[in-house]
């Protein structure tokens, strides 16, 4: 279990795949802002303010940090193994095979949960659009919620699960245009929060700036959470295979995209602060409430006037606190559209990986199933699906995200580990990206990617070990026996040459 696939084997296979290289560092640029920007900064700002209060723009620099350290990480070895798997990939031609299942089990938290994420984030600046427009639109609150806030099941975050699904069997893409399209949208509408929220600032609602101080349920707790803001800069290594001079313009398109969308988020969360205040909601007898609890959401409902962390939409409702209502809507509508593209490539993510995992024989074969009409691997993208829209129907925003934290977390810091032994073991393996001070900057990021998984709910702890067990049981009953390493075939064949072309080609 400890057997390595050849580096050597992975490239040659690489070289046989037809994917036309046409992206260049701009564009992989714009798809790493496309997939960063998303639910995290919409969303779960609100979830950050109730553990951190104005004391989350720190946790927007830790959670930024400690991505930046693993960027550098993904950026050396996405150079040197410029193929599909990403963290997966890189784990099993250094660390071994049992290392790359887990890792590749880590990455369905991810993309699928991640999704789900998404899913309802989407769901909530739906809802309050419909709510805000001249002739509103309710949605009756047990279809607009699960079972945390008194609903009964997440009926938008359902749809537009399965909507994606759908459009993901029958072969609909997401060309680069497209993205860069929406990624625009996104701009636009996060710039038009910082023309409209910065200038209206006042110093008094920065104080006090750390109300919960700095543990699980404070600055640290917060930057644990909001970490899946960050999430989705790697997915510009699974574009490894359709790159111009991959060995220059992914580091390029990693460490571009997440040191703007950094600066970016620093700003937003200013301007929240600023302009209407994130001071945490407390109980009857001063207790911190957890986010996304039933006793934060009745204490919410006992309010006369909403807080920041009392919202769904968060970004919208302070635009329409501050005045600013036709623009509070825009902003909603903003997110109506390009959301669904971060849900989008998280879905195909995670089909990707369960592909090259196929590939490996590590998964059945069955998951590589090909539609005959529409020639996408349909099996696999169905399960997917329905997982993502059945934990969009009944969990919190904020428990999803923590969940997918847990598993990203532990891929990082596996790459992380993987940078450091291929130094070590292979150091005349040529290198076009060689991170600077990496004997610094790897251990940061498995020391960071550490603290903040310390710092996660215990329930998503809990959840990450009984997953990782889960895929053990799975390894040991059919991975292990299965694996195309251990039967020795080096000839891997190729089975995702039906796949579908990636959602960022042309």
């Amino acid at each position: 279990m400890w057997r390595v696939k050849s580096l050597d084997v992975v490239l040659a296979t690489a070289e046989k795949k037809s994917l036309h290289r046409s992206l260049g560092p701009i564009q992989l640029t714009l798809l790493g802002i496309g997939g960063i920007i998303g639910t995290g900064i919409f969303v779960l700002t609100a979830e950050a303010a109730q553990k951190a209060g104005p004391g989350m723009m720190l946790s927007f620099i830790i959670a930024g940090t400690v991505s930046a350290c693993a960027a550098l990480c993904y950026a050396e070895l996405a150079s040197v193994v410029p193929v599909s798997g990403s963290a997966y990939t890189y784990s099993y031609t250094v660390l071994g095979e049992l290392m790359a299942w887990l890792v590749g089990w880590a990455l369905i938290l991810e993309y699928a949960v991640a999704a789900s994420a998404v899913s309802v984030g989407w769901s909530g600046y739906i809802v309050g659009l419909l709510a805000n427009l001249p002739h509103p639109i309710v949605i009756p609150p047990e279809l607009a919620a699960g079972p945390y806030a008194g609903g009964v099941v997440n009926l938008l975050a359902v749809f537009i699960a399965l909507v994606i699904t759908t459009l993901l069997v029958i072969g609909t893409r997401e060309s680069a245009n497209v993205n860069a399209c929406l990624v625009a949208v996104k701009l636009v509408a996060l710039g038009a929060f910082l023309w409209l929220a910065l200038p209206v600032m006042k110093n008094g609602n920065f104080h006090p700036f750390l109300p919960n101080g700095w543990g699980s349920l404070g600055v640290i707790g917060a930057a644990s959470s909001i970490f899946f803001g960050y999430v989705g800069f790697d997915a510009v290594s699974t574009a490894a295979e359709e790159t111009k001079n991959p060995q220059r313009n992914l580091p390029i398109g990693l460490i571009a995209s997440l040191s703007i969308c950094t600066v970016i988020y620093l700003l937003v969360a200013a301007g929240a602060i600023g302009s209407y205040g994130a001071q945490p909601v407390l109980g009857a007898h001063g207790e911190v409430l957890e986010p996304g609890s039933m006793a934060l959401q009745a204490r919410c409902a006992s309010l006369t006037s909403q807080p920041l962390v009392c919202s769904s939409e968060a970004l919208a409702h302070v635009l329409r606190s501050i005045h600013h209502p036709l623009v509070g809507n825009l902003l909603g509508l903003a997110a109506g559209i390009a959301l669904p593209t971060v849900i989008l490539m998280m879905i195909y993510g995670q089909t990707r990986i369960f592909f090259v995992m196929a590939r490996d024989g590590l998964l059945p074969e069955i998951l590589s199933s090909v539609h005959p009409r529409f020639r996408t691997p349909h099996v696999v993208t169905w399960i997917t699906g329905i997982a993502v829209a059945f934990g969009a129907a009944f969990l919190p925003v904020g428990q999803l995200a923590d969940f997918s934290n847990s598993g990203t977390l532990f891929g990082f810091a596996v790459v992380a580990l993987s940078v450091l032994v291929m130094r070590r073991t292979q150091p005349d393996r040529h290198r076009p990206f060689r991170a600077p001070l990496i004997w610094l900057f790897a251990p940061l990021s498995i020391a960071g990617c550490t603290l903040l998984f310390v710092f996660l709910p215990w329930q998503a702890q809990l959840r990450f070990l009984i997953w990782a067990g889960i895929g053990l049981v799975f390894y040991f009953s059919y991975g292990y026996r299965h694996s195309h390493v251990a039967r020795g075939v080096t000839e891997v064949p190729e089975l995702d040459k039906d796949a579908p072309p990636g959602p960022i080609s042309g």
